[in-house]
């Protein structure tokens, strides 16, 4: 009998039904995208990252991202900040509104994010670090988890400290994008890093970067003896990945295509859930970099790309779609 790709994930209380989850990304993980990853098989969805500064909470921005998957257990939340009792109070704030799971952000590279000293900006200061740590998982009687990079830079790759301050925190589990801070998104993930890292701590340590594939997530896991993956932009434009790799660790070796019709209705139906939870005018406006995402993974979808994403009407957006994949040649998705 086959070994299973990896064993079930547990975070805190929670079993998580697959060991692959969906890595919170700004602007990326909203509430229709969260549900449309849980469909084809993501083990847990965390909200965008949002800030710990409660004050703003009342734009429409931060209401929407606190708009939380009720119905989807664990509920979890990530949040962001620099400053200890403003985490904790956020944290608090988070769980009154129904969170189960609250995690801290320390792996956003973003200039915007980093210039306030937070995101993986923390992980120059590890004493701050302790801090936040201690005083948000003192705040709440919720698993509390870290996700981080594997350092400030290629000289101060300091995750397997960072990983050992969480778990002396109380943090239940670690996910780590393998890259430091100053790489952001450039040049391949440092697995060997991530491996270190896991053998550093004893609470489950989840991989993340790169993993695109279940060729790639046969690697990562040789290499890093992690717990679980966490994917990211493979989900953008191909949010089916999650089954592809779920059908994969059950012995599946081959993936069958997703038929075209059912193609089609999955992004009509994730376009309809955009302009419902946004309004037609943002609506439109988000599912334009969605649309992108989705083309980049169909063949002869230029023309269709670059009318689609020109339109502000929820209508045009939805003929376009339907008029593409009527084309003999639309909705063929490319090789993975």
């Amino acid at each position: 009998m086959q070994q299973p790709l990896l064993q079930p994930l547990k975070i805190g209380p929670y079993e998580l039904p697959s060991p692959f989850v969906l890595a919170p990304m700004a602007g990326v993980t909203d509430k229709p995208f969260r549900a449309l990853c849980r469909r084809f098989g993501a083990g847990m969805t965390t909200s965008e990252m949002t800030t710990a500064d409660t004050s703003l909470w009342q734009t429409d921005k931060s209401r929407r991202r606190l708009d939380l998957d009720l119905d989807a257990e664990p509920v979890a939340v990530q949040i962001a900040g620099s400053e200890p009792e403003q985490l904790a109070l956020a944290a608090r704030a988070c769980v009154a509104r129904g969170a189960q799971i609250i995690d801290i952000n320390m792996g956003c590279p973003a200039k915007k994010v980093c210039k306030k000293l937070a995101g993986s900006a923390l992980m120059k200061d590890e004493r701050l670090v302790a801090e936040i740590l201690n005083a948000v998982v003192s705040a709440v009687d919720v698993p509390v988890t870290l996700k981080t990079r594997t350092g400030w830079d290629p000289e101060h790759r300091n995750g397997a400290v960072i990983a050992r301050i969480a778990e002396d925190a109380g943090i239940v589990s670690l996910a780590v994008h393998g890259r430091t801070r100053a790489c952001r998104y450039r040049g391949d993930a440092e697995f060997e890093t991530i491996a270190r890292i896991k053998e550093s701590v004893s609470i489950p340590v989840i991989a993340n970067g790169d993993i695109s594939s279940f060729a790639k997530s046969l690697e990562v896991v040789r290499l890093t003896n992690v717990d679980g993956l966490m994917i990211g932009r493979a989900a953008q434009g191909r949010p089916w990945i999650f089954q592809q790799l779920k059908d994969a660790l059950c012995g599946n070796a081959k993936i069958t295509p997703l038929a075209k019709e059912n193609l089609r209705d999955i992004i009509l139906g994730h376009l309809s859930e955009l302009h419902r939870f946004y309004g037609e005018e943002t609506g439109v406006r988000v599912a334009r970099k969605h649309l992108t995402w989705y083309c980049g993974n169909l063949a002869s979808a230029d023309e269709f790309r670059y009318q689609v994403v020109r339109v502000d009407r929820a209508s045009e957006q939805i003929r376009l779609l339907k008029e593409y994949f009527h084309r003999p040649d639309g909705g063929v998705l490319k090789a993975a």
